[in-house]
């Protein structure tokens, strides 16, 4: 029966049958057993050294005895506050027979309060054993296990199993092995799924072994099945995630060599500790960042299990909405938002995974998929972003399903105070987007010689082939996609910025930065924006252009330096906005300079900007037409 299995296994997938009987070793799978097992059983018996016995403290968390002498206490406290304020009054009244009978009472109970506390606090009172609660502390006990297993096993998932897929394809293509997977008739699915299950396996077979203690742990803690396999829902998508993108990691990091395991492994490491320390400061989700949260299991673990984080309520996740919309309103909304934004940001790594796979030269997206992408990254930011929250409505319910006036205010102030994230993540975008969908020299000489030879078969119809191709090739030069990405990014903030006074004629306080710079300077801001970083994408292609192997790092070198070297000339030279304002308008950062110019001068700007552009553009159109006749002179001596 188990050979008809592996074999059933083998014919569905053959590179999971591959991996498995690599790593299914008897000596392998003995050593994962014990060390299972035996961190099973250390962690048990450190929790089991805390049990009470006879020298356990009378002030003890499950002593009952002394859960009564500081209910007894709780009782004291307020009677002697109040003999202090009426011993207090009748001073003021100089009323000394009343004083003294009050002072006595007073001295009584405090009498009584040091008795109490001796008794509790002495180091010699121990609480008797038949008043221990025992079967709260195995309870506590059963949860404490649970919890550290949870932990536990996140992190040996997340972070081992990352570590072991990019190891074995750096090991992979070092052997020459990954090429002979390359050509085999398996699908790109199928061979990348075989990865993501059988090269962990030994990994999920220690935490598999463990499961049964963490079900009997939880059970014994009163802790809902229905909360326990909702854990295991989103730690399994949270592996599919995380290994999916160790794969890409490990495709577009071959030149770290060796270090690509430890390099990988660290940055998911870094992330999980940074989570789970936001998650201790609470689970907020009402900000453009949410998305990044949510892929940490960490919030949703904190929600499923409350005490694994004891200080915040756990019902503010049940607030968090997107557009509005109460998507966190309960149990199975949350797990469906978390387990949605997991699916979502996989299925884009699976399409840069696919194509990199039989290609390790091709870009990680085409430029088709680059609209997409960006239009559902500003679905997201602003979705997060358009919340109610009670402290930033003036009046009424901030979840009322209208817009009323009392929480216009809220929109404003919600988009001000997410401004930052949604420039810092698109800024990240639109580096990303120029690092992976602009071609190198071969690519756009190929599609140069090919484009000569459209022409001369469609002349009439060669400038919609030109548009057609700039828009959708992946071999042509990627500055017009780059245009429309742009024009995606910043027309929401555009719409936002000519709207928000109408938004905010009931508050006029909210928007005080926009009410000095004036729309019209915020929006000749945002034009900089788009010209600068039309520059940087003109600039990359160019050094994409070189003869050199070294074309790739001369692109960052030179974008890096033009992006970097006016903000630390000017930081060095101690020149700030107020004083030269027009520099810091051609710098990096030109909205600092935007309150303390005027428009034509911003105009001037502007121009010189764009005339720059309009310059680089026309370089680029002459390398790449010298790019296309080299190319077919080339194929011309060779026929």
């Amino acid at each position: 029966m188990m050979l008809n299995f592996i074999n059933r296994i083998g014919d569905l997938n053959p590179q999971l049958m591959r991996e498995i009987k690599g790593r299914l070793k008897v000596f392998p799978i003995i050593i994962t057993f014990v060390s299972s097992l035996f961190g099973q059983l250390i962690l048990f018996l450190y929790q089991l050294r805390e049990l009470p016995g006879n020298r356990y403290s009378m002030s003890g968390t499950y002593c009952l005895k002394g859960v009564t002498y500081r209910q007894q206490l709780n009782q004291l406290y307020p009677q002697i506050n109040q003999l202090q304020q009426q011993i207090s009054l009748f001073s003021k009244a100089k009323n000394a027979v009343k004083v003294q009978e009050l002072t006595q009472q007073l001295e009584q109970l405090r009498a009584e309060e040091r008795s109490i506390q001796n008794v509790l606090y002495s180091s010699n009172q121990f609480c008797p054993l038949d008043q221990i609660d025992i079967q709260l502390w195995w309870r506590d006990h059963w949860e404490y296990i649970f919890l550290s297993l949870s932990v536990i096993f996140i992190f040996t998932l997340l972070v081992a199993g990352t570590y072991l897929l990019i190891n074995n394809l750096a090991q992979e293509e070092n052997r020459g092995t990954l090429n002979f997977l390359r050509l085999s008739p398996q699908s790109e699915i199928s061979i990348l799924t075989g990865k993501i299950l059988g090269v962990p396996i030994l990994i999920n077979l220690a935490v598999g072994v463990a499961i049964p203690l963490h079900i009997w742990a939880g059970h014994s803690a009163n802790i809902a099945l229905s909360h326990i396999f909702s854990f295991y829902v989103v730690l399994a998508a949270s592996c599919v995630f995380f290994y999916s993108a160790a794969l890409l990691f490990g495709f577009f990091s071959r030149f770290f060599s060796g270090f690509q395991p430890w390099l990988g492994s660290g940055i998911v490491l870094v992330f999980l500790t940074i989570t789970i320390q936001i998650a201790t400061s609470g689970p907020y989700l009402d900000n453009a960042a949410a998305w990044l949260k949510l892929l940490s299991p960490f919030d949703i673990t904190g929600y499923l299990f409350p005490n694994l984080f004891h200080r915040y309520k756990w019902e503010i996740l049940e607030q968090v909405q997107f557009f509005y919309l109460p998507v966190g309103k309960n149990l199975v909304s949350l797990l469906g938002l978390q387990l949605l934004n997991y699916g979502l940001w996989t299925y884009w790594i699976w399409q840069g995974l696919k194509r990199r796979f039989r290609n390790p030269n091709a870009s990680m997206l085409s430029k088709g998929q680059s609209y997409l992408l960006v239009a559902y990254s500003q679905v997201i930011l602003w979705g997060f972003t358009l919340q109610y929250v009670r402290n930033y409505c003036s009046s009424g319910s901030p979840y009322t399903s209208s817009l009323s006036s009392s929480c216009y205010y809220d929109i404003n102030y919600r988009i001000g105070q997410n401004f930052p994230l949604l420039v810092f993540f698109n800024l990240i975008l639109l580096f990303s987007l120029i690092a992976v969908i602009s071609p190198h020299r071969l690519a756009i000489q190929d599609w140069a010689r090919y484009r000569h030879q459209n022409i001369s078969k469609h002349k009439r119809f060669w400038h919609n082939l030109l548009l057609k191709d700039l828009l959708w090739s992946e071999k042509s030069p990627a500055v017009i996609t780059m245009a429309i990405n742009l024009m995606m990014i910043t027309t929401p903030l555009i719409i936002w910025i000519l709207i928000a006074p109408i938004l905010n004629a009931h508050h006029s306080n909210s928007l005080n930065w926009l009410n000095e710079i004036g729309q019209f300077k915020a929006i000749l801001g945002v034009a900089l924006f788009i010209t600068l970083m039309m520059i940087y994408a003109t600039l990359a292609q160019r050094m994409l252009l070189l003869k050199t192997s070294k074309r790739y790092f001369w692109a960052i070198a030179i974008v890096g330096a033009v992006i970097f070297l006016p903000m630390i000339s000017l930081g060095m030279l101690g020149i700030q906005p107020r004083e030269a304002p027009i520099l810091w308008l051609v710098s990096t950062f030109p909205w600092n300079a935007l309150e303390y110019t005027t428009i034509p001068t911003i105009f001037i700007a502007l121009l010189g900007e764009f005339s720059l552009l309009i310059l680089l553009n026309f370089q680029l159109i002459r390398q790449v037409r010298l790019a296309g006749e080299s190319a077919t002179k080339a194929l011309l001596i060779e026929s």
